[in-house]
């Protein structure tokens, strides 16, 4: 099975891509959170993954609250993009 190119494409200006695969995985999350961190309100980080990361999803909706919305783009094996949209 070929990888997802994460090249799903942005449909809004202000939408920032975010591959996590290319990172090591003991800097994952603090690169993420940095990364939510930086976005201002109306703005969304599409973020590619190979796994569902529903741990990660789990601190996020923790840590941010309501200011993160988290949307799927795509759900499959192997194949995971979701939209964090920063709402205020």
């Amino acid at each position: 099975m070929m990888a997802h190119d994460c090249s799903i494409p942005v449909i809004q200006d202000g939408t920032y891509g975010f591959d996590a695969r290319g990172i090591a995985r003991r800097f994952r999350h603090a690169a993420i959170f940095g990364a939510l961190n930086a976005l201002q309100p109306g703005e969304t980080m599409r973020f590619c993954n190979d796994h569902d990361p529903l741990p990660l999803l789990s601190q996020i909706g923790q840590f941010f609250g309501e200011r993160v919305r988290i949307e799927y783009v795509q759900r499959e094996p192997g194949e995971i993009v979701i939209d964090f949209c920063v709402v205020s």
